[in-house]
């Protein structure tokens, strides 16, 4: 088929059921509740229907009920109807032609099931444009067809565009739930660190993290136990470790250390007793049931990681160890170049699927040159747009390990927020077991930045 015969043929609709549905509204305003969950004002293939569901919209945000004599009053007002005796007399018509309330539901499937075969047909219309007129390459275009379909799974408006009061509404729907009885469901996911919790406000959707630190600070093993807190809490949410540098199965050993309780030394030589083989045994058993997913792709784009990630269906959190191994898969003037777009690519990725995205990070060497190692911002490795996209930038810092005969306490840990795009920065402290490769908090509240 012609992308002109695609243009000329009239999109898929049922003028009865989006009358139903609004009739429906019409006559018990409470049936809204339930119509919101299914429709929005795009859902309506009729202009006058669209125009007739944005008024009944905007009236709710307000606080009014969308009866015949508001909703008139309105439509006649924003010229939907060429007069009044015009309007009454169609909104009469559709609440009369309403054949029961008790199917408000089927009806709300069928005006959603003919929006989304009408986002299809747009969207296959705008990929076949893109393949014949774009003259980008086959992995953008590729991306670009994948997301367009990923949106429209997701119920994102293909358009693109939203009036204000839609977005309140949903922005009041989301207000209710973060504070109701069961709010913990829909708060950001837990990092296991009451601590940090407190400051960042958990990991929020649509948050690209930056964890950075030198060498030898446990980024990973923190990253990791992050990853576990997440399972735990949250069994229902997919977790997805990318893993540039370790393999997978040198990652799993991290974990099994950490979950397990034993000696990391122990399982990296292979002193393996009969104890900790029982010990072993319960960690693995534990950790079978963790919805966790592993990957140690080496030089992995963030297209390629887009891809595997839309194919699972509840992704809770993504985490990439680390950035500076990333590949752009682009020509690039210079590397500082390429991790800029990089960190553009994964901010947007963040956003666009909706999960809070961890990435590992290495600092440049000038920390080791100053007499407090503690890391600043001016100190994440070639390129400033690191810190300029992340929403949250944090530090692992561990005095022990520069001062080991000097420092106070030399399993102390500090995670340094240093830059938190929703709040407040601070110090959490931690405690750092690196027999097993395990950060455990301790619960005091975070220090306060000067």
């Amino acid at each position: 088929m012609e992308l002109s015969d695609i243009a000329a043929r009239e999109m898929p609709h049922s003028v009865e059921a989006e009358q139903t549905v609004l009739g429906a509204v019409l006559m018990d305003p409470e049936q809204l509740s339930v119509v919101m969950n299914y429709v929005k004002a795009d859902s309506f293939y009729v202009k006058k229907h669209r125009d007739l569901f944005s008024i009944i919209i905007r009236l709710f945000t307000m606080g009014v009920d969308a009866d015949i004599i508001t909703v008139l009053d309105e439509a006649v007002r924003e010229e939907v109807f060429e007069d009044s005796a015009a309007g009454k007399e169609y909104l009469s018509a559709i609440m009369k032609g309403v054949p029961s309330l008790a199917n408000i539901e089927s009806y709300c499937r069928i005006v959603e099931e003919k929006y989304y075969i009408r986002a299809l047909i747009q969207a296959a219309g705008e990929i076949a444009r893109n393949c014949t007129e774009s003259t980008d390459s086959a992995a953008v275009l590729l991306d670009s067809a994948e997301q367009m379909i990923y949106d429209i799974r997701q119920g994102k408006d293909v358009d693109g565009l939203t009036k204000i009061d839609e977005v309140l509404l949903s922005t009041y729907d989301h207000l209710n739930r973060i504070s109701g009885a069961d709010k913990e469901k829909y708060q950001g996911a837990k990092s296991g660190y009451s601590g940090l919790d407190n400051v960042i406000s958990g990991l929020n959707k649509s948050d690209l993290l930056i964890l950075a630190a030198r060498p030898g600070m446990g980024k990973t093993s923190f990253a990791l136990n992050i990853a576990a807190n997440v399972c735990r809490s949250s069994s229902d949410k997919e977790v997805v470790v990318f893993s540039l540098e370790m393999s997978k199965e040198q990652l799993v050993t991290r974990m099994l250390s950490a979950e397990s309780l034993v000696d990391s030394d122990h399982l990296i030589k292979g002193n393996i007793s009969g104890g900790d083989w029982e010990k072993l045994a319960q960690g693995a058993n534990r950790m079978s049931v963790m919805n966790m997913y592993l990957d140690d792709t080496a030089g992995i784009t963030v297209v390629q990681m887009k891809a595997k990630l839309r194919r699972l269906k509840n992704v809770g959190l993504v985490i990439i160890d680390y950035l500076q191994l990333m590949n752009s898969g682009k020509r690039v003037e210079s590397r500082v170049n390429e991790i800029s777009d990089i960190t553009r690519q994964l901010k947007l990725m963040a956003k666009e699927l909706n999960v809070p995205v961890i990435t590992l990070s290495q600092l440049s060497r000038s920390v080791e040159s100053r007499p407090d190692k503690r890391p600043l911002l001016s100190d994440l490795r070639e390129s400033g747009s690191i810190e300029q996209d992340a929403d949250i930038v944090m530090f692992l810092y561990r005095d022990g390990y520069y001062n080991k005969d000097k420092a106070e306490d030399v399993n102390l840990a500090e995670c340094i927020v240093a830059k938190n795009r929703h709040g407040e920065t601070g110090t959490v402290n931690l405690r750092w077991n690196g027999q097993y490769t395990l950060f455990m908090s301790e619960d005091r509240r975070p220090v306060p930045e000067p």
